[in-house]
């Protein structure tokens, strides 16, 4: 007995179905979002790593909050500049209680103190959001970008996002896994094939493991419980997804010699892009992260002509050929979530019309930070909902909570404060509720 059910574990391990199933898919049929006179039907974070200096993002000159429409982005933003009417830079938030340090991790969505190798205390904003926002299938999704080597020893991590205490949501790094777990279904050829010997083999050990359990005395009934349901949701995704099949072909990316023979790692980059934009073209998911460097100190962007890697990237002067790089990359990533969102029509606009797209960094301006500075990048207004086309100075006596909570009551969510308690608010938040700054 003892020996199988290590076993069951074991396999869980490997094929990341204790990922899938326990943190990645949050309940089904839930209450739609209250929408009413705007607000994001979904929201899509960006975090890369290592920090996200305000001289890169905030034009020369202004020190106050104004318009950018005379204003000319910095060069590693550069790639925005015909986006300024949808975009708001806010600068003057803080993050001091998340002990940033290399990472707040968790904390960076979470709002509550993070660190190496430390459990989540509470849900993130980008699941609480996957809550409340319209239904889907898979209602978040997070995809983390790294080196070739780590991506492919290590597909599946989690450092971002989480769905509550100790409940961390996995990201996929490889996108073949991805592809087939989305798109297997309506797939032929060998991903057709693994698709369905994966989905047998997912179908026994969910079996398996739900009759394990039941025979476990009731503490670890329920802890072992958890792996049982995991792969009831990871097969129960699977069939739903399946049953989508003719909506899926829609917006499917192509399969080419990027996923098999990468040359670099930012060919996966660009491949996890590409899944995670059909994800919210198809409708299947309403919130997707994206983590560059995965929540941590690491990342590789060879493919762009970067040769530094990992760590000593964080060293490296913000405003220099690196970062340059790095975040021109990631601004032309920007750049083409909003236009494939804006190539399909949704209700009187586009997809884009009523999506938030959030770009920062996963521990506020630099690498070894005490977060006293958050930058973050708006893109979308979300019908009116947000501001744009502005610069928006704050006085750093807020935390990213009050981001988070003022995204929230968009959604329809009254709520005056995001996982911060009367005494934490009381030592690091001035306000309460939303950032009036912000809103339009």
């Amino acid at each position: 007995m003892i020996n199988r059910r290590k076993s069951l574990q074991t396999i869980a391990s490997g094929i990341g179905a204790a990922a899938f199933g326990s943190s990645m898919f949050p309940e089904i049929g839930r209450a739609a979002s209250h929408l009413s006179g705007g607000g994001p039907k979904r929201v899509i974070f960006f975090l890369q790593n290592n920090g996200f200096g305000s001289q890169t993002c905030i034009p020369a000159g202004m020190t106050s909050r104004g318009s950018l429409a005379k204003a000319v982005l910095p060069e590693p933003i550069k790639a925005l500049e015909p986006f300024k009417e949808n975009l708001q830079i806010i600068n003057g938030l803080h993050g001091m209680h998340t002990s940033p340090g290399h990472s707040a991790y968790f904390g960076a969505l979470g709002g509550y103190r993070g660190g190496g190798g430390v459990a989540p205390s509470g849900p993130t904003i980008d699941y609480e959001l996957s809550k409340v926002l319209p239904e889907t299938l898979l209602p978040h999704l997070c995809i983390g970008m790294d080196s070739m080597a780590n991506m492919t020893a290590k597909p599946t991590v989690a450092h971002l996002s989480a769905r509550g205490a100790g409940s961390p949501i996995f990201m996929h790094s490889n996108p073949n896994h991805l592809y087939q777990m989305l798109y297997g279904g309506i797939s032929e050829g060998d991903i057709r094939n693994q698709h369905d010997a994966r989905s047998g083999m997912l179908e026994r050990i969910e079996r398996m493991a739900t009759a394990e359990a039941n025979a476990l005395p009731t503490p670890e009934k329920e802890r072992y419980g958890r792996f049982a349901r995991g792969f009831g949701d990871m097969n129960g995704l699977r069939k739903r997804l399946g049953e989508a099949s003719d909506q899926l072909r829609k917006f499917a990316p192509e399969v080419d010699e990027r996923y098999s023979r990468p040359e670099f790692e930012t060919d996966w980059h660009d491949t996890l892009l590409d899944l995670g934009i059909s994800a919210l073209k198809s409708g299947i998911t309403n919130t997707l992260t994206i983590g560059s460097g995965r929540g941590t100190i690491f990342g590789s962007w060879k493919g762009i002509g970067v040769e530094t890697e990992g760590h000593p990237v964080g060293h490296q002067n913000q405003m220099g050929d690196i970062w340059t790089k790095i975040r021109q990359y990631n601004t032309s990533m920007l750049v083409k979530l909003m236009e494939e969102l804006e190539s399909v029509p949704e209700g009187s606009g586009t997809m884009m019309d009523n999506t938030l797209i959030v770009y920062t960094s996963n521990n506020a301006t630099t690498q070894h930070t005490g977060g006293k500075n958050w930058p973050i990048m708006l893109l979308g207004n979300c019908n009116g909902a947000f501001k744009t086309g502005c610069f928006t100075q704050l006085d750093g006596t807020r935390p990213i909570n009050a981001l988070y909570t003022s995204i929230l009551r968009t959604t329809g969510v009254d709520v005056d404060r995001f996982n911060m308690t009367d005494k934490l608010a009381a030592k690091y938040d001035s306000g309460t509720g939303p950032l009036k700054e912000v809103l339009a």
